[in-house]
């Protein structure tokens, strides 16, 4: 046990390293990338581009600037923007991820669920009409981009029936602290939470039905119909079970994906301040110190989520359990 968790923090941190490396060595091998003049500001005279230069270390060695970057970033925790001097990076990061958190949360909820009730229920009445229906339906989430379905969704509930019974408790773009007010939290979130789980709905549920049909002719499957046990157990509790291990691997990495900043379209469009729209800005000025910490805050949930998928999968899949 103890060598396997040695195992993990070392492959972690490997990832880390290697991920932070090159962010770093990208950004510096970008044209025009040299913070030094956005720093300094427009028609700054030579001498002033040199302090700059020396105040910030970037007429350091590569290295040197590396291993100082991280140890502002982890250390002392003192990192701060490049585009707004003196703005803390790691204090950004900490006020964002709530808001990146409680989004993807609920959003993973409803897609979870929902996709699970789709997929077993088209699996069940397979090449029927409800199966044809709701697979179609899930074809069509797939299909539909992110950003136009939020922008549609801001048209209608924002613009065209605001006024109406509807959507008049739809409130304004932006985020309100679930500490400040609990339900206009919910009323804030709820639009982002469907829009952003559209797409994974119809992803999982594809997913899902697909397996509970391929484990249909399965050995264990004919086993235990020959046992006596009813279709529905059979369905659900043998089924069901060994179906959920692509699941959970594909929720596992597309939720850690989603908190470190993947949910950026629909923060944008709903105007929901999180890690995602920080790593927008970042990107747009080419604040590095910005987007290393959130490349690296990402970074630990997608090495954090492997790790939970794996234990998962002893509980899930009996083979795993039994060195299989």
């Amino acid at each position: 046990m103890t060598m396997a968790l040695l195992r993990r923090a070392g492959q972690t941190a490997l990832v880390l390293f290697g991920v932070s490396a090159l962010v770093f060595l990208v950004f510096f091998a970008t044209p025009g990338a040299d913070p030094t003049a956005r720093i300094a500001g427009r028609n700054a005279s030579a001498q002033v581009m040199e302090k700059v230069r020396h105040e910030y270390g970037f007429d350091r060695p590569l290295p040197v600037q590396y291993v100082t970057m991280m140890k502002k970033l982890f250390i002392t925790r003192d990192l701060t923007s490049y585009a707004d001097r003196g703005e803390k990076v790691v204090p950004e990061i900490l006020q964002a991820a709530p808001v990146t958190a409680s989004l993807v949360c609920g959003a993973a909820f409803i897609w979870v669920t929902v996709s699970i009730a789709m997929g077993t229920l088209a699996a069940a009445m397979k090449n029927t009409w409800v199966d044809r229906v709701l697979m179609t339906l899930g074809l069509v989430g797939i299909s539909i981009p992110v950003f136009w379905l939020g922008q549609v969704t801001n048209l209608v509930t924002q613009s065209r029936y605001h006024d109406t019974w509807l959507f008049s408790w739809v409130p304004g773009l932006g985020y309100v602290p679930f500490t400040q007010d609990p339900m206009g939290w919910f009323r804030s979130l709820v639009l982002p939470w469907i829009v952003l789980a559209v797409m994974f709905i119809g992803l999982y549920s594809r997913v899902l039905r697909a397996d509970l049909v391929a484990l249909e002719g399965e050995d264990f499957m004919r086993t235990a119909r020959a046992k006596g046990l009813s279709p529905a157990r059979i369905f659900l509790r043998h089924g069901l079970r060994t179906a959920m291990i692509t699941f959970i691997s594909l929720f596992g990495l597309d939720f850690a994906q989603l908190v470190g900043g993947g949910a950026l379209l629909t923060e944008v469009v709903f105007g929901l301040p999180g890690v995602g729209r920080l790593t927008y800005r970042a990107l747009t000025t080419l604040d590095l110190p910005v987007i290393m910490a959130t490349v690296m805050y990402s970074a630990v949930f997608v090495v954090i989520a492997n790790a939970v998928v794996d234990m998962l999968y002893v509980l899930v899949d009996p083979r795993v359990r039994d060195g299989r």
